[in-house]
């Protein structure tokens, strides 16, 4: 589960504004995706004399816990050159990175405190978030993030810049795609990827509806009895969800993204069916797949046999779990023969059969750089 950390950043030492940036890009790189980033602004050293600081805040939504993300941080900045004085008091920075918020959770381990115990008295924290997160109720002080800077006794005055901090996510351009298909193998992943990049650039999120299909489980069962009822089913099924959810234009979303394309039915059911069967499967399918909308991107991430097993096991379905390398070996070599012969579409394949994109996020923002290239 992804959780919102609200972080507050500041420096006054070296190249501030630059700083920050590199913070924020390491944040990014090794944290998670940046939801929302506040002004920089000037603010006076608190509690000692110094040069100006810049200060900011940001929204991060991450999977990693807590404490992770404070360990994450402190690496951060040991990066950017800052050494921490233990016991020591207020002093100059290159970076200050702090967490404020964790939802409207309350942590107290030995790394973490949150919320942060002395928000509520630093406007150089508050005002900065409130300009992203004026509503945000402080879960022990019982008020919103706008109300304690509207009682806070600091009087230090800020002021904002006019330079604006850069979220990294932008380097990663989707505009021109309305439409990109993620596709795979049994276990590649195309599910994982396609709801993560939905959620990190407001797509809308095309899913197959494959766990309500009744005859999957019996397939796995006995498939010469009902591979072509399975196959017919999905192909059903593909066929009307790509239709109308294509059709219904979504003013709030700034693209589709599904984990399948409906070319999947004729590659599973030329592995599938007998020859008579395929060849009127064949017909039905280009009678429905000249009316259906397809991609300008189609993504296919090809992972190999044996990390394709360790994910089927991993994610537990029952009727996936004798499925045979054989099975799983023509499945990859019908779509790489399908790819090969393809000129209608624009096609990327990327290889992760090294990389894990659910679990590392370095490998994660790889596949969208490779997506994006």
């Amino acid at each position: 589960m992804e959780k919102h950390v609200y972080i507050s950043i500041g420096s006054n030492k070296g190249d501030r504004f630059k700083n920050l940036q590199k913070a924020v890009t390491r944040m990014f790189e090794t944290i998670g995706t940046i939801m929302n980033m506040s002004k920089v602004y000037t603010s006076p050293a608190f509690g000692f004399e110094s040069a100006e600081f810049l200060n900011a805040c940001l929204i991060l939504k991450t999977a990693l816990a807590p404490d992770v993300v404070m360990q994450q941080l402190l690496a951060i900045e040991t990066e950017l050159g800052r050494t921490r004085t233990g016991g020591a008091g207020y002093e100059a920075r290159v970076i200050d990175l702090d967490v404020i918020f964790v939802e409207d959770e309350i942590i107290n381990t030995q790394l973490l405190h949150v919320p942060h115990p002395e928000m509520q008295k630093r406007r150089f924290v508050l005002l900065p978030l409130n300009d992203i997160a004026s509503k945000v109720v402080h879960p022990i002080l019982k008020q919103t993030v706008n109300a304690l800077l509207g009682t806070c006794e600091d009087v230090s005055v800020l002021k904002p810049i006019d330079e604006t901090l850069i979220n990294p996510i932008t380097k990663f351009n989707f505009s021109q795609r309305n439409f990109i298909a993620i596709e795979g193998n049994i276990g590649a992943g195309k599910t994982s990827l396609a709801t993560k990049m939905s959620e990190d650039f407001n797509a809308k999120l095309v899913l197959e509806r494959f766990a309500d299909n009744p005859f999957l489980p019996k397939f796995y069962e006995d498939g010469p009895r009902y591979a072509f009822p399975l196959e017919m089913s999905f192909l059903a099924d593909r066929y009307q969800q790509i239709s109308d959810d294509l059709s219904q234009l979504d003013l709030f979303k700034d693209f589709i993204v599904s984990d399948y394309d409906v070319f999947k039915s004729l590659i599973f059911s030329r592995i599938t069916l007998q020859e008579d069967e395929f060849k009127l499967y064949r017909k039905l399918f280009y009678i429905m797949y000249k009316e259906i909308a397809k991609p300008d991107l189609y993504v296919y991430l090809y992972q190999n046999t044996e990390r394709l097993q360790q994910n089927i096991k991993k994610r537990g379905r029952d009727y996936e779990q004798e499925i045979e390398d054989d099975y799983l070996n023509k499945i990859n070599m019908g779509y790489l023969e399908f790819l090969k012969n393809q000129t209608e579409l624009k096609v990327k394949i990327i290889d992760i059969s090294d990389l894990d994109f659910v679990a590392n996020r370095a490998d994660y923002l790889t596949v969208l750089q490779q997506i994006c290239s």
